[in-house]
């Protein structure tokens, strides 16, 4: 072959290598470098405490980036914030609470639905009822009786948060009509606490056991909630439409980080430095928390769905007449496909 052709063959194949470079370096390219397979962002709706732990696990252990996703998270109170973000499209999915912001959003038609359970929680709770410890040392507040009158507050009226502090009142002989019902971001509990905003409040972990190596609180309730799946995973229609392979990828790395938090993982330093990275409360304080639990077979109980829904009818906060059916809400497809990915969960002996 002529030189000039060779020299003219080059310069072609260079030109073309470095447009090559070029697209896939892009930032709008999709593709991460050096991987063969495109890398979807996927934006996630959650609240920065320990039972959202297997979000974090999955994200540090590089659980999405295994199944193709870049994950970045968007932080809201919770409650119907999450439903706005995730009806805007500014989100691909939602870890947060089973409240009366689900089921009203189902009514109302909002392309979304749980495809996985998220935490469930066993005494002593990780989402204790709490009092200042001035109020307790003092006696003057000393049980849940004690609160007759008083302002009581929850993350956000209509949430999970809500059904656990039913359950705790109930428990302790007073009912929701018998309390003030208030909201107050859980960061801000102890300071509510200590100003007399509040009479008590619910308190997520870690950051119940950081008030109270501080000094600010003390339990008041701690064993009302007893297996009741109150969280869950959420995907956006267009997610699940558009991206179903992305879909069942995040649900197996889901999977994968909740059997990584079986039986004493909240006691191991890898894990807590995890959890202290994502909610900014230290590793030894995570380790003497009371831990959350995980469906590892992502097993969704339609049961708890009910009694939630039946509570949030009776407090006259859903926007709708009849109740809806798991099948308005619930799409168990993905996670099927992801446990059969995943394999059932067999546990360390």
């Amino acid at each position: 072959m002529p030189e000039g052709v060779v020299r003219m063959w080059m310069r072609r194949w260079m030109a073309g290598l470095c447009i090559g470079l070029l697209i896939l370096l892009s930032p709008g390219s999709g593709r991460a470098l050096g991987q063969g397979r495109p890398v979807l962002r996927v934006r996630v709706v959650h609240v920065p405490v320990l039972i959202f732990a297997p979000l974090y696990v999955a994200i540090e252990r590089g659980y999405f980036t295994a199944q193709g996703m870049d994950v970045e998270l968007i932080s809201t109170p919770g409650g119907a914030s999450s439903f706005a973000v995730l009806a805007s499209g500014r989100a691909e999915a939602v870890v947060g609470g089973l409240g009366a912001a689900l089921f009203n959003a189902a009514a109302r038609g909002l392309d979304f639905k749980v495809v996985g359970p998220g935490h469930l929680e066993r005494p002593p709770d990780s989402t204790p009822l709490v009092v200042s410890r001035k109020a307790f040392d003092s006696g003057e507040i000393r049980a849940v009786r004690d609160l007759r009158g008083k302002r009581v507050s929850v993350n956000v009226i209509g949430s999970a948060t809500e059904f656990w502090l039913n359950a705790a009142l109930l428990k302790g002989g007073l009912t929701m009509s018998d309390v003030k019902l208030v909201e107050v971001n859980f960061p801000d509990v102890p300071a509510a606490l200590a100003n007399g905003a509040i009479a008590a409040g619910m308190l997520g972990e870690p950051l119940a056991t950081l008030a109270e190596d501080r000094g600010q609180i003390s339990r008041l309730s701690d064993d009302f909630i007893n297996g009741v799946q109150v969280t869950a995973v959420y995907f956006g229609g267009e997610f699940m439409r558009r991206h179903p392979r992305e879909a069942v990828g995040f649900l197996v790395a889901w999977l994968r980080a909740c059997r990584d938090l079986s039986g004493d993982a909240f006691r191991r330093d890898a894990i807590t430095r995890i959890v202290e990275k994502y909610t900014g409360v230290p590793a030894d304080v995570v380790k003497r928390a009371r831990p959350p639990f995980y469906e590892p077979n992502g097993t969704i109980n339609v049961n708890d769905y009910t009694r939630l829904q039946d509570y949030f009818r009776k407090r006259g906060l859903l926007t709708y007449n009849h109740p809806l059916p798991p099948a308005a809400y619930i799409d168990t497809s993905f996670m099927r496909r992801a446990l059969a990915l995943a394999g059932p969960f067999t546990p360390a002996r």
